[in-house]
C-alpha cells in the first residue's frame, strides 16, 4: 500500500520575517529548505507530495522621501535582491512551488523604531524615521484556497502550515471537515490562540516535537 501524501504550506512573509530574526540575517532558500527538512522527519509514514511557498515580489518604482526629497529606487535596494533571489532560487528546488501574490506600494510611513523614539524624545522627523509603506494583496487568499483544493480533492491526508496567521482559521476548520488533518508550526512565535486551537497538532519548533 501507498504511503499516504502530505504537503507543507509556507506563508512566506512570516518564515521570512521569523528566520531573519533568528538568523539576524535574511534567509537563503538553503535556510527555509532545511526548515522543511526540520519538518519532514516528523512524518516518517507520509509521502510529501510538494512543499508551496506562498509571497509576493518585492515592490519596484521610486519613492520620494517627504523630509528631505531624496529618491529611493526600490529595484536597487538590498530587500529587493535578497527577495528576488529567494524566490528565483525557491522555485528551483526540488518539490517546491512558488505562489505569488501582487505587491503595491504605498509611499512612505513612519517606522515604529522612530515613533518609540519620539515618545520618549519630541524631536522634529529625520529622513531616516521613514520607510517604504509595502502592502501584499493575495498571498492569504492563495493559501486558503490551496488548502481547500488539496482537501477536497483528497489529494493528502495531511497539511503542515507555516503561519502565525489567524486569518487562516476558516481554511483550517475547512481541511479538517474534509478529513485531512491540519498541522500548525509557528516556529516558535507567539500566535493567536484560535489558530492553535483549529490545528490538529502544533509543532514545536525548538525540537520539531508535536504537542
Amino acid at each position: 500500500m501507498d504511503d499516504p501524501l502530505y504537503a507543507i504550506l509556507l506563508d512566506g512573509g512570516f518564515v521570512r520575517a521569523v528566520l531573519k530574526r533568528r538568523l539576524e540575517r535574511y534567509p537563503s532558500a538553503d535556510d527555509v529548505e532545511a526548515e522543511c527538512g526540520r519538518i519532514s522527519r516528523e512524518f516518517p509514514a507520509y509521502e510529501l507530495l510538494r512543499i508551496y511557498f506562498y509571497d509576493a515580489p518585492p515592490a519596484t518604482g521610486t519613492l520620494t522621501n517627504p523630509v528631505d526629497g531624496s529618491r529611493l529606487e526600490l529595484s536597487r535596494t538590498d530587500e529587493y535582491r535578497n527577495a528576488e533571489s529567494l524566490l528565483s532560487r525557491l522555485e528551483m528546488k526540488p518539490n517546491f512551488a512558488v505562489r505569488t501574490g501582487e505587491t503595491f506600494s504605498r509611499g512612505w510611513k513612519f517606522g515604529n523604531s522612530a515613533l518609540r523614539s519620539m515618545q520618549r524624545n519630541p524631536r522634529p522627523p529625520r529622513p531616516s524615521d521613514f520607510v517604504p509603506a509595502i502592502e501584499q494583496k493575495g498571498v492569504d487568499l492563495r493559501i486558503g484556497l490551496d488548502i481547500a483544493r488539496l482537501a477536497l480533492r483528497d489529494m493528502v491526508r495531511a497539511l503542515v502550515v507555516v503561519t502565525g496567521d489567524s486569518d487562516l482559521v476558516p481554511a483550517f476548520k475547512f481541511a479538517r471537515r474534509e478529513g485531512v488533518r491540519v498541522y500548525l508550526d509557528h516556529l516558535g512565535h507567539s500566535v493567536r490562540p484560535e489558530l492553535k486551537a483549529h490545528a490538529d497538532i502544533v509543532i514545536s519548533r525548538s525540537d520539531g516535537a508535536a504537542g
